[in-house]
């Protein structure tokens, strides 16, 4: 450990005992696990300080590493304040990608590279990937460049070269052509001298493995490796760390690594707990310094978050406390629906303003981004201002444009702007010369895109693919626009989903993105339920579009779990902790114990995120893909300790018995530990009436956005389809029917716009 003089300097003040630790351990492997608000920037700061105000190393030795850019200007803005000009002289201070980036320049020729190499952005990669898997024979419909491309990037980040890649991953793929797939694209990147993120580390990490020279002098240059979040990093990352670093690999062993493993949440980017975990043993001798001291939360928060956190396997452990006294107890509110929900929610906030809280000290954090929506629907009735952070307003994401746009063709057959947005969405062979020739006719005619559209349609200007398809697309808006008089505008909608191939486009995507937006558009139909027409419901639409005029007052924050890491808030709500909602039984079925482990974690990062109150929300029934199913409270409720928890319903009645049934001792995850806690709790609640929540089975075949499925159809039926004529029914989707047509070819149709033969 370093020593000091008598007289401290000014940027060691301040900072707690296990702070000063950590700054002052300047020898050998540290890891620093830094608890949520625990000052873990002020003691890395800090400890920069100390190593350049004792000369231990120049500027130039030292390798910090940021997951972001905003990170790192923090840093060294207050190693500034702390040391002077000194800290602008840090070359190596900066993200994992630029640091890489600038290494790789100086041995580009190592790895078929020269060192004016480009960086291309992640829109050229599946240009480039398209073609690729077009010169491969493939159907680029089925086999998308997008998915591929995600594919390319998971392999890097661990670390994987072409050769590298097992055959399982392989197949995921294209029938296991992906790895021949990936060798092609290095390929095509050298021959075009380019390199897209991921090859930044990669290229690096075989550079380094395979040039011991290389790897030795950038060991004697950086003296001294300090990494920030290191619960974040991926494998790739991980692994050039060791190399710079690790002993084993002949490096100094002077790494200091601060992270949070209980905050490691991003898992479906790449991010290993693992690396925090094996800290020890990838580093032998390595120091662990815990920073417990919260300056953020009270201690009934922190203890509350400590008890659900408490429950994880895969932690190294520790107990954050506070100062700032217990504060309000952690609120659990049971209520009767989602509705509901939004409605307390929306009154316990406008009590907050009244009381003079500002706006931007209060947050809505959800586990999924349809969640917004009602809520986003509520503030807007009541005036409540709000924004939505890190990520798209519900209206504002791409396929909820899109089928606004439908709608409002169907509203206004003459909205060019609509009809612009729509004409080739889905893909139907209506590029942008199909486009232009539109457009210019229109202008020629004085007429609108559709009015335009619609006579190209009977002329050969257009390829004859292109008019038929184009023919094929106005008389669906004219059948459409002639239906909505009689269907509820949820009905609407799902006759447009259905006919328009939409729906079917995003079930066919392969990206992990698509579920999202498939559930988005549920959640649209649901939103739809509520307006008795077409045109009340896009006139709210263009209400709650037009809320973010006002950049300049404070507004209520909303935004989902993932994002709201590193924020701090003074009050807290987080709705919708139900069984299958949070923790997502998506993820539980994909990633099993580990992905309960990371939901728990986010459970930790939502509590924490709040300074002095922080209230927990369940439904006992919530909408689930257009139909109304009971839900049971998240079993992460049941694991908050009660001491530090006030729980109370707002449901009275009938509804007491679903409460009593839930929270028996026996009920479902009363005890976290008991995997068989499921049986008594809801037989005795199913006496009283209450249904038990519908299986992740049920719900995925459940109705796309609204009614029930007619009982009088089955597979092999014949039937009548006023557009595509006669055909036999081949599958069964509640009121969705795949049919066999005898002229037009397998359809997915709903079974309300057919009749039995």
């Amino acid at each position: 450990m370093a020593t000091l003089p008598a007289s401290e300097p000014a940027w060691l003040a301040g900072l707690n005992p296990a702070q000063r630790e950590a700054a002052l351990t300047t020898e050998g492997p540290l890891l620093v696990l830094a608890g949520a608000g625990t000052g873990k920037t002020s003691a890395l700061t800090a400890r920069l300080a100390v190593i350049l105000g004792q000369r231990r190393a120049w500027p130039s030795e030292i390798l910090a590493v940021t997951f972001t850019n905003k990170a790192a200007r923090e840093m060294r803005d207050r190693l500034a304040a702390m040391i002077g000009a000194e800290a602008e002289g840090m070359p190596w201070l900066g993200t994992f990608h630029a640091t890489a980036a600038r290494m790789l320049r100086r041995h580009a020729e190592l790895v078929g590279l020269t060192p004016g190499f480009t960086i291309i952005d992640p829109d050229d990669v599946e240009r480039l990937l398209k073609r690729l898997i077009g010169e491969a024979g493939l159907d680029e419909r089925r086999w998308q460049a997008r998915h591929l491309a995600a594919l390319v990037d998971r392999w890097k980040n661990r670390g994987w070269s072409p050769d590298d890649v097992p055959p399982g991953e392989s197949f995921a793929f294209a029938n296991g052509r992906g790895a021949a797939l990936y060798a092609a694209y290095q390929q095509a990147l050298r021959a075009l001298n380019t390199a897209d993120f991921g090859d930044l580390l990669l290229h690096m990490l075989t550079i380094l493995r395979s040039h011991p020279d290389v790897l030795s002098g950038w060991q004697r240059r950086l003296r001294y490796v300090l990494v920030d979040e290191y619960q974040d990093t991926n494998a790739a990352q991980n692994a050039w760390l060791r190399l710079l670093a690790a002993p084993a690999h002949g490096g100094h062993g002077n790494i200091c690594c601060v992270g949070d493993d209980d905050q490691s949440i991003y898992s479906w980017r790449g991010a290993d707990v693992g690396n925090i975990l094996s800290f020890e043993t990838d580093f032998p001798g390595a120091r662990v310094i815990r920073l417990e001291q919260n300056y953020r939360s009270t201690q009934h928060i922190l203890s509350a978050a400590g008890g659900v956190i408490a429950r994880n396997g895969a932690r190294l452990g520790k107990t954050l406390w506070t100062q700032a006294g217990d504060g309000e107890k952690v609120e659990v509110i049971g209520v009767w629906d989602g509705p509901e929900e939004a409605r307390l929610v929306g009154e316990r906030i406008a009590g907050l303003l009244a009381g003079g809280a500002p706006a931007d000290s209060i947050a809505i954090l959800v586990r999924a981004q349809f969640q917004t929506r009602e809520f986003e629907d509520r503030f807007i009735a009541t005036g409540l201002p709000y924004r939505v952070l890190a990520g798209m307003r519900f209206y504002e994401r791409a396929e909820i444009r899109d089928l606004i746009a439908y709608l409002r063709l169907v509203q206004q057959g003459d909205d060019a702007l609509a009809f612009e947005r729509i004409l080739n969405r889905p893909k139907r062979g209506l590029g942008d010369r199909a486009l232009e020739r539109i457009i210019r006719h229109a202008r020629q005619t004085g007429t609108t895109l559709p009015q335009a559209a619609q006579a190209l349609t009977e002329t050969d200007e257009l390829a004859p693919q292109a008019r038929r398809s184009l023919a094929r697309l106005l008389a669906d808006l004219r059948r459409w626009r002639a239906a909505a008089p009689k269907l509820a505008p949820a009905a609407l909608l799902e006759l447009v989903l259905a006919e328009s191939g939409y729906l079917a486009m995003l079930e066919a995507d392969r990206a992990p993105e698509s579920q999202g937006r498939i559930e988005n558009l549920r959640e649209l139909g649901r939103a739809m339920e509520d307006w008795p027409d077409l045109t009340a419901f896009l006139d709210h639409v263009a209400l709650v579009m037009d809320n973010e005029r006002d950049t300049e007052s404070p507004k209520v924050t909303l935004m989902t779990l993932h994002a709201s890491k590193g924020l701090e808030f003074d009050h807290v709500f987080l709705p919708g902790w139900e069984e299958g909602l949070f923790p997502s039984q998506r993820a539980l079925d994909e990633g099993g114990a580990a992905a309960l482990e990371e939901e728990r974690r986010l459970a930790y990062v939502g509590i924490t995120r709040a300074r002095r109150t922080a209230a927990i929300l369940h439904a006992a029934n919530r909408r689930i893909y257009g139909q109304w199913t009971s839900a049971i409270p998240s079993r992460f409720i049941a694991e908050l300790p009660p001491e530090h928890v006030a729980q109370h319903t707002t449901m009275t009645g009938g509804a007491s018995l679903w409460r009593a049934a839930v929270f028996a001792p026996d009920a479902p995850f009363a005890d976290a530990g008991r995997a068989a806690g499921r049986g008594a709790g809801w037989q005795r609640a199913a006496r009283h009436g209450v249904q038990r929540p519908a299986t992740i089975e049920a719900r995925a075949t459940a109705t796309t956005i609204g009614a029930m499925p007619r009982g009088d159809l089955g597979v092999g039926d014949r039937v009548f389809h006023q557009k595509f004529g006669t055909g036999t029914i081949t599958a069964q989707h509640a009121n969705r029917l795949e049919v066999a047509f005898d002229h037009a070819g397998t359809k997915m149709v709903l079974d309300s716009f057919v009749t039995a033969v």
